[in-house]
């Protein structure tokens, strides 16, 4: 009697798991492909930033380097100048490489493990 009770309660309600499970599986997938858009959307301003970024830069020392050029007198000295600049940048960036490897890890995980506002309504 028991056995049969028990049968007709997963038979009852197994359509209604079945449902669950998979109404469970679709919302991991949307908040997946929710996170991926954003990481994505991230990684397109970053660069499109990064391009706009690139030549200002470029451009700041064409402008540097005449300038230092004017001051020196030498065309060589003028750009050595700006190019003896970014070796120092380029060698404090390469010991602090860790620390915007670490930064940019962060960044991921946080945009991954960030809670929705509607769940935390619901848990508390």
């Amino acid at each position: 009697m028991i056995e049969e009770s028990k049968r007709g309660f997963f038979s009852q309600y197994r359509k209604e798991l079945e449902q669950y499970i998979q109404d469970r599986f679709l919302l991991i997938q949307l908040q997946a492909s929710e996170k991926l858009a954003k990481l994505i959307a991230l990684f397109f301003i970053l660069i499109l930033f990064g391009f706009l970024f690139f030549f200002v830069l470029l451009f700041l020392s064409i402008m540097a380097g005449y300038y230092f050029a004017a001051i020196t007198g030498s065309l060589y000295t003028g750009f050595g100048i700006v190019t003896g600049s970014y070796l120092c940048l380029l060698g404090i960036l390469f010991l602090s490489r860790k620390w915007f490897n670490k930064k940019i890890i962060n960044s991921v995980i946080g945009i991954f493990f960030e809670k929705n506002n509607e769940e935390d309504e619901k848990r508390k």
